[in-house]
């Protein structure tokens, strides 16, 4: 089923309203779509390389708009709705996660988490969705995924639209590497906004 619903949205992104497909794509990822954005942000750029910052930030928007929705969904519908899309996943115990976040290092290591989702291939939807029903702190929520999805949107867009298609294959068989490699960067400055803002609030 997911591999009809993968050339489909390949077959999209080449529409004349591939931006605003991009846009609800990036949005509808973020809490409940198995397909991400790097699929319709590769060729869209591919076509139209000038426009890679435009492409980027739409689907960037899209993508944080999408994780507030998911964080809302965990925070107020979570055994309505949450549930079954963990269900969908094949992840049916979640009674552990409220239990990570109760100290200073649950919350670091909550961050780092979602670090990682936002670059690599883990479902970043789980970690929304829970990300709310853990009551996991929304600023520093907001923070993380705009740095973790608007750094891998832009940096996919910017090696496409600058280097042309010859990056594809490059990106698509080192994306895991590079993930890796920026989501402990992210984390690194995640851990220092955290200890900034906890020292000045105190």
């Amino acid at each position: 089923m997911f591999r009809k619903v993968y050339n489909k949205t390949i077959e999209l992104a080449g529409n004349k309203y591939s931006k605003f497909f991009l846009g609800g794509l990036s949005f509808i990822e973020s809490f409940i779509f198995p397909i991400p954005p790097d699929v319709v942000i590769i060729p869209m750029t591919i076509a139209k390389p000038k426009s890679w910052f435009k492409i980027a930030l739409i689907a960037t928007i899209g993508s944080v708009l999408g994780a507030i929705l998911g964080y809302f969904i965990g925070y107020v519908f979570f055994n309505e709705i949450g549930i079954k899309i963990f269900e969908l996943y094949g992840v049916d115990n979640t009674s552990f996660l409220k239990d990570k976040i109760s100290s200073e290092g649950g919350v670091i290591a909550w961050m780092a988490l979602l670090a990682v989702a936002g670059f690599t291939p883990v479902p970043f939807k789980l970690l929304t969705i829970t990300s709310g029903f853990v009551h996991f702190n929304l600023i520093y929520f907001i923070i993380v995924s705009i740095l973790t999805r608007g750094l891998r949107f832009f940096i996919i867009a910017f090696l496409i639209g600058n280097f042309g298609p010859a990056m594809k294959q490059i990106i698509e068989k080192k994306l895991v590497t590079l993930s890796i490699i920026f989501s402990i960067i992210v984390i690194v400055v995640a851990y220092l906004v955290y200890n900034f803002i906890t020292n000045f609030l105190a």
